[in-house]
C-alpha cells in the first residue's frame, strides 16, 4: 500500500529537490520517499524533461537518475546576466553568512553552477573565484566590466583601460589583473602595473574604455599581505588618522570576533593584541569595538577616546546607571 501522494506540483518540486544532489539516485529509492507508484515516477521524470530540466538515466541495474548540466538553464526565468548576477549574489551572501545560515549560500551555489550550458560555466567561474568580498554591497559598477575582469584575471590576460586618478587626472593604464575585492561600497581590482612595475589598485568606478588585447601573462605571486589587506591600505588617504585598540585577549579570539573592515590585528603578547584601522566615522568605530566584547583600550587618537567616553555615558544612562553627557 503507498503512502499518501502528494498532488502533482508539489510532487514535482519535490523530486527536482531530490534530483538537485547531482548524484544518481534510484528510480526504487525515488518512487519511495515520494510515495507513488514506478509508472507515476517515470511520468513525473517525463513532466521534468518537458520543462527543459535535464534528467538523464544511467544504464545498468537500479535505474539511476541524474540532473546533469544542459544546452539551457532550466526554466528558472534568467537571462545570462541575471544568471551571473545571481551567482555573484551568492557569492557575496556567502562571504556574509553567519552561524546557523553558514553554507546556505554556498548550497544554492552548487545548485545552481550544476545545471549551467557550456556559454556560462567559465563565465561564472571567473567571477566567482577572482572575488574576495569585505563590506556591504557598492554602488553602481558596470556587470560587464567585473565579469571582463574577472575573466582576464581567471585566464591571466592583460587588460587595458582609462584609469581617473585620485587627484582627477586622466590616464591609460596597462595591468595585469589578479584579484577583484569588494571592500566597503566600492570594487577594486588589484593588479600589476605593466608601466610602472608594481602593484596597484584601480577603482572600478574610475575606469573607462576596458579592453582585454588577449596577450597573456605569467602569474606573480600576489602581495604577502594578501588582497584585502593590500586594497585597503592603498585606499586610505595620505594624512588620514587611524584608531589604535588594545585588546586584552589573544589575537586568534579577536579576529573572530572582528568584522572584516580595514585594519591590521596584531599579536602583542599570548593574552593580547592591537587593532590599527583608519575609519570614516569615529562614532561607528567606537560602537563597533564595543562589540567585539572583549576588554580593550583606545590608545588613540583623541577623537576616538572622546566617542567612546560618549558611547560608555549613553549606554550607562540607558541601563540606569547614570545621567547621559
Amino acid at each position: 500500500m503507498l503512502g499518501d501522494v502528494s498532488g502533482p506540483s508539489t510532487r514535482i518540486l519535490r523530486l527536482l529537490s531530490l534530483l538537485q544532489s547531482g548524484r544518481g539516485v534510484a528510480g526504487a529509492e525515488l518512487a519511495r520517499r515520494l510515495g507513488v507508484s514506478t509508472r507515476t515516477l517515470r511520468r513525473d521524470l517525463d513532466r521534468l524533461r518537458e520543462l527543459g530540466y535535464p534528467v538523464v538515466a544511467d544504464r545498468g541495474p537500479g535505474g539511476r537518475y541524474r540532473l546533469v548540466a544542459g544546452a539551457a538553464l532550466p526554466p528558472l526565468m534568467l537571462g545570462d546576466d541575471e544568471a551571473v548576477v545571481t551567482v555573484l549574489g551568492l557569492r557575496l551572501a556567502s562571504a556574509a553568512e553567519l552561524g546557523a545560515t553558514t553554507g546556505a549560500a554556498q548550497a544554492a551555489l552548487r545548485t545552481i553552477e550544476r545545471v549551467l550550458p557550456d556559454r556560462l560555466r567559465q563565465r561564472v567561474a571567473a567571477v566567482s573565484a577572482t572575488i574576495d568580498a569585505v563590506g556591504r554591497p557598492p554602488g553602481s559598477v558596470s556587470l560587464d566590466a567585473v565579469a571582463a575582469l574577472a575573466s582576464a584575471a581567471y585566464h591571466h590576460l592583460d587588460v587595458r583601460f582609462r584609469y581617473t586618478t585620485r587627484a582627477g587626472t586622466d590616464q591609460l593604464r596597462r595591468a595585469e589583473p589578479y584579484r577583484l575585492v569588494l571592500f566597503g561600497r566600492r570594487w577594486y581590482l588589484l593588479g600589476h602595473d605593466r608601466d610602472r612595475d608594481g602593484w596597484r589598485t584601480f577603482r572600478l568606478d574610475r575606469m573607462v574604455g576596458l579592453t582585454v588585447p588577449g596577450t597573456t601573462f605569467r602569474p606573480r605571486p600576489v602581495p604577502a599581505a594578501g588582497a584585502v589587506p593590500f586594497v585597503a591600505a592603498a585606499g586610505t588617504p595620505p594624512g588620514r588618522q587611524r584608531g589604535v585598540v588594545r585588546f586584552a585577549a589573544p589575537v586568534a579570539t579577536v579576529a573572530d570576533r572582528l568584522p572584516a573592515e580595514a585594519g591590521e590585528l596584531v599579536a602583542v603578547d599570548e593574552s593580547s593584541c592591537r587593532y590599527t584601522t583608519p575609519a570614516d566615522s569615529w562614532e561607528w568605530l567606537a560602537s563597533m569595538l564595543a562589540l567585539v566584547g572583549v576588554p580593550y583600550t583606545v590608545e588613540s587618537p583623541p577623537e576616538l577616546i572622546e566617542h567612546t567616553r560618549r558611547l560608555a555615558a549613553r549606554l550607562a544612562a540607558a541601563a540606569g546607571d547614570a545621567p547621559a553627557s
